[in-house]
């Protein structure tokens, strides 16, 4: 099945897609990697306020590089999702967020945070940022700008193709699809 999203998203709208089903999101979506998720964690432990309200919104695990001429952005393929794993919890716990999207299986700690909070984690294709960022149609550095590339960005995207590796329920394409394979 194919699902066609645009953040903000609604709780039922992430509990409708499944492992294997593919997605192609339009609108507004966040990136952060792990140096702007140690920030945001910061301001989340001391209770301030983040920068960004991601409240059923889209976080990117990427970092994307600076646009060639007439383009939004450079490449802007996945990073490593394991890298965020340490922060995830926390963030899905305090923030509403409802989807991510990155590249690599996630922790029991982090399959766990997104049963809690129904929160969904989308796989887009490693070793392909330049053909994802072909779906950026905007780009704004949100906050974090010191960090260069691991700045938070706002993407405007158009049909940007991922598939959902782990929906709400915890049930995982890393597990599940593997096992379908060895039968």
């Amino acid at each position: 099945m194919t699902h066609r999203i645009c953040a903000p998203l609604s709780a039922e709208a992430v509990s409708a897609m499944h492992i294997g089903d593919r997605v192609l999101i339009s609108g507004a979506i966040y990136t952060a990697r792990d140096a702007a998720h140690k920030r945001l964690v910061a301001l989340i432990n001391t209770g301030a306020a983040l920068p960004v309200d991601l409240s059923g919104q889209i976080l990117y695990y990427a970092g994307p590089t600076p646009p060639p001429p007439g383009r939004p952005i450079g490449s802007a393929g996945p990073t490593t999702s394991s890298r965020m794993d340490a922060y995830a919890p926390l963030v899905l716990d305090k923030t509403g967020l409802r989807v991510m999207i990155g590249k690599g299986n996630r922790s029991a700690a982090v399959i766990d945070a997104m049963k809690r909070n129904g929160c969904a984690y989308l796989a887009a294709v490693g070793g392909a940022g330049a053909l994802l960022a072909a779906h950026v149609t905007a780009s704004t550095i949100v906050c974090y700008e010191d960090l260069g590339a691991e700045a938070v960005y706002r993407l405007t995207v158009q049909d940007f193709p991922a598939v959902v590796a782990i929906d709400c329920a915890g049930n995982s394409l890393f597990v599940d699809g593997a096992a379908q394979w060895r039968r």
